[in-house]
């Protein structure tokens, strides 16, 4: 056998290895990952002809399929050991393509009730983007990243991964970029349309995060009252913007999860 076949032969073997562990994470995440299908409205199957990035994918049908629920990694290949030349069902909350032309979808391979988001999440290979309206979709998507993040796979072996919101510095280093913050919550205040929930005192340095007044009603319609939020631990996640100090507006209720220490 040429060098050539063989390094093509080993390289699916890996590849298969990976999609293998990839569905092992998922089976040892806890029973809500297995529980909810986040099957929303079908939108069509198709087989995977190319995966372009770390969360999108072109069906041999020529349509591209962005990931919903999900922000990543650069980690194209581990989509890419899971879905490669596989055939899909497609789910969604909203089929509209986005400005590229992109659909926005829940994928599942052939036969499996997991979404594919699910595995990237159980491998520590994306975030929860907190875009999800079904609760309990949103509910399996944090499950299956709150158990990479307790076995530190994937991002999560980086204890910086989750950014410590009493350090505005190292936030502001990822301004633009999407990013998990958590902290203790010192003040919600208002100031205008706007409520802020600040980390610290001082509002031209510190980390906060912002709430529009036509999302306040949306927020605590989730069971969340911000006043309540005053001296707990939460996290946010989000987009990291500069307004004196680091900001992440919140535009989405799932943006905002009670964190462990209450």
């Amino acid at each position: 056998m040429h060098s050539t076949a063989v390094t093509t032969e080993l390289e699916h073997v890996r590849c298969a290895a990976i999609a293998l562990c990839a569905f092992a994470f998922v089976a040892a995440t806890p029973e809500p990952v297995l529980a909810a299908s986040c099957s929303f409205e079908p939108q069509g199957e198709g087989r995977v002809a190319a995966v372009i990035d770390a969360r999108t994918f072109r069906l041999q049908d020529g349509r591209e399929i962005r990931l919903a629920g999900i922000e990543t990694t650069n980690a194209a290949p581990a989509l890419s050991a899971i879905v490669a030349g596989r055939d899909v069902t497609l789910t969604g909350e909203d089929d509209t393509p986005d400005r590229y032309g992109r659909q926005p979808a829940f994928a599942f391979l052939d036969g499996s009730d997991t979404p594919v988001q699910a595995v990237l999440l159980a491998q520590g290979e994306a975030l929860v983007s907190g875009n999800v309206t079904g609760k309990d979709c949103a509910a399996a998507l944090l499950a299956a990243e709150a158990e990479a993040r307790r076995a530190k796979r994937g991002i999560w072996a980086d204890p910086s991964a989750i950014k410590n919101a009493e350090s505005p510095g190292d936030i502001l280093a990822g301004i633009g970029r999407f990013t998990v913050v958590e902290g203790r919550v010192l003040s919600v205040r208002q100031a205008g349309a706007t409520t802020y929930l600040n980390f610290g005192r001082n509002w031209t340095r510190d980390f906060a995060v912002t709430i529009s007044r036509r999302m306040i009603g949306a927020v605590e319609a989730s069971g969340m009252s911000l006043k309540s939020l005053e001296n707990r631990r939460i996290r946010v996640r989000g987009w990291v913007e500069a307004r004196g100090g680091p900001r992440i507006e919140v535009v989405r209720p799932g943006q905002i999860e009670l964190a462990g220490g209450n």
